[in-house]
């Protein structure tokens, strides 16, 4: 064969080559990676609302044909400062006002968050109740091992904010919040890891919110109601991030939380509606 010839055969190679290259290329499915990149919403939302907006982001989906919607659930303060740090997300739903106040003031959120649901505390203890507490006012008692989070989580603060409302009444004394926290014997990183403990017998006693009570954790664990005048309402904020890159997807997210569909998902998982 001339080398003229070879030189001719190996050209039409390389431009059949090519030819397959760019037919891959162009050729891309719907619903391929890059597309599924682009409808991918990220929702920052607080550990309580984990089995709510599971259900949620399933609603979203079906409604949103070829969108994806991924959570990264965590105690609100972390979510604010992972956010603060640089973190891509969409959405921020926070368990408490405070941490979304500060998610505004550092300019992290767009627009005015909108209120879509409260809570209230409950005290629980293991099924068998190893600390035979039976009241509120048993958490005072020497020898008891409680869990609760730390003062930046909002489940901590709410529980300090009713221990500090207990102590202001002279039926359980000025000191009780003191010895209260005198037993606590571990600070966890989110509501639902204060759940845990307790549920593997870990500890005697803590307080979290009652739509923790979920048909899997409400057969082990006995739940103490928190007398109404000290309780708590646990106040649930959500907003658009300002830097998201789907602006409409995010705001179709939180009108869907904030619809009727949205509240009567929330309120099969024991949450309220906003106060």
């Amino acid at each position: 064969m001339s080398s003229q010839r070879v030189r001719v055969v190996g050209l039409l190679l390389l431009v059949a080559g090519l030819a397959a290259a760019l037919a891959g290329a162009v050729w891309k499915p719907a619903g391929s990676e890059a597309a599924a990149q682009g409808d991918e919403l990220t929702v920052f939302a607080a550990a309580s609302l984990t089995d709510a907006f599971t259900e949620l982001g399933g609603i979203f989906e079906s409604q949103q044909p070829g969108s994806r919607v991924r959570f990264n659930y965590g105690a609100s303060s972390q979510l604010r400062l992972q956010l603060e740090q640089g973190a891509r997300g969409d959405v921020f739903a926070s368990a408490d006002q405070p941490q979304m106040e500060q998610a505004r003031a550092a300019g992290l959120v767009a627009g005015e968050p909108r209120v879509f649901a409260s809570n209230l505390l409950v005290l629980i203890t293991p099924r068998d109740n190893p600390g035979s507490i039976g009241t509120l006012e048993d958490l005072a008692r020497p020898g008891l091992r409680l869990v609760t989070t730390g003062l930046q989580v909002p489940i901590g603060a709410y529980t300090r904010v009713m221990l500090d409302r207990a102590s202001r009444d002279s039926a359980y004394g000025a000191d009780f919040a003191a010895r209260v926290l005198a037993n606590v014997r571990s600070e966890e990183d989110t509501v639902r890891a204060v759940v845990a403990k307790v549920q593997l017998g870990e500890a005697d006693g803590g307080v979290v919110y009652t739509s923790d009570l979920t048909p899997a954790v409400a057969p082990e664990v006995q739940a103490i109601a928190i007398p109404e005048q000290l309780n708590v309402i646990a106040t649930y904020p959500i907003a658009v991030v300002r830097d998201t890159r789907q602006a409409a997807q995010a705001q179709r997210f939180v009108d869907l939380v904030l619809s009727d569909t949205g509240q009567g998902v929330l309120a099969h998982y024991g949450f309220q509606p906003p106060r």
